[in-house]
């Protein structure tokens, strides 16, 4: 297991990628915290993990709260000794941010993204960075999305919100690899098996006109392979990462969109 003993907190857990992180990280072996705003769904995915044999404790964090993500992650180290990964896969809420041109978005609808995307990933970041810096050892990871690097069409601040967290990934990578910190993204696209992308064609369709149908066949075309990413490829792909055998990826975000973007 290439995960063995490895201590690791997710935020975002109870989500589609987040959850399909915690389980790929456990079934190599790590030891999960999993946090989300609400304890209930993320104490449905600890329930699932232990019941396979998997170790996972819940705790109710949010990770735009800067007090909480350090109290937090501070009784991870108490308890476990250190922490050794720290995943950001919070999300946000689509109806707020998506659907709309940008020649119609008010001032804080377009930045509401920005600002949270990039203040819970920076907060996680900077968080784990200080437990990790003592022990010269430690990665840290996020998730971002397509419409970082292309441009698309009514994601309103979305897509400039996951270009800021690759950017930010590269700055922390610069100040913290001679450290010992790796800190790497994951960049899938369209992905069909999330409530996420029902909940991006139900607020475009209206827009488009496609039906569920005609958009996934959409996504799909434009992949090499013409399908999208599954969530258990998202999760094998985390693993790997996170574990010694990926110790020459940092500063970087692994290209995970099957082809729709050509890197």
């Amino acid at each position: 297991m290439i995960l063995k003993n490895k201590v690791a907190v997710i935020y975002g857990a109870a989500g589609a990628i987040g959850g399909a992180v915690a389980r790929a990280f456990s079934s190599e072996g790590a030891r999960l915290f999993l946090t989300g705003r609400r304890r209930a769904p993320v104490e449905a995915v600890a329930r699932e993990i232990v019941s396979a044999g998997g170790a996972a404790e819940v705790a109710e964090v949010d990770a735009l709260d800067e007090k909480a993500v350090e109290a937090h992650l501070r009784s991870v180290v108490d308890k476990a000794g250190r922490v050794d990964i720290s995943f950001n896969a919070v999300g946000g809420p689509n109806t707020m941010i998506l659907g709309a041109p940008l020649s119609e978005l008010g001032i804080e609808q377009f930045s509401e993204p920005i600002v949270a995307y990039t203040t819970s990933y920076f907060l996680t970041a900077r968080t784990a960075a200080r437990h990790m810096i003592p022990n010269r050892s430690g990665v840290i990871m996020t998730v971002t999305a397509l419409p970082g690097r292309i441009g698309t069409p009514l994601n309103g601040g979305y897509g400039p919100a996951q270009a800021a967290k690759e950017q930010l990934t590269r700055d922390l990578s610069h100040e913290l690899a001679r450290q010992g910190i790796r800190v790497v993204g994951l960049r899938p696209h369209g992905i069909p098996e999330t409530r996420t992308m029902r909940d991006v064609f139900e607020l475009k369709s209206k827009t488009s006109g496609m039906t569920w149908e005609q958009f996934t066949g959409y996504l799909a075309s434009t992949t090499h392979s013409r399908r999208g990413t599954t969530l258990e490829e998202l999760g094998n792909a985390a693993a790997f990462v996170a574990s010694d055998g990926a110790c020459g990826l940092t500063g970087t975000t692994v290209n995970l969109t099957m082809g729709s973007l050509d890197d």
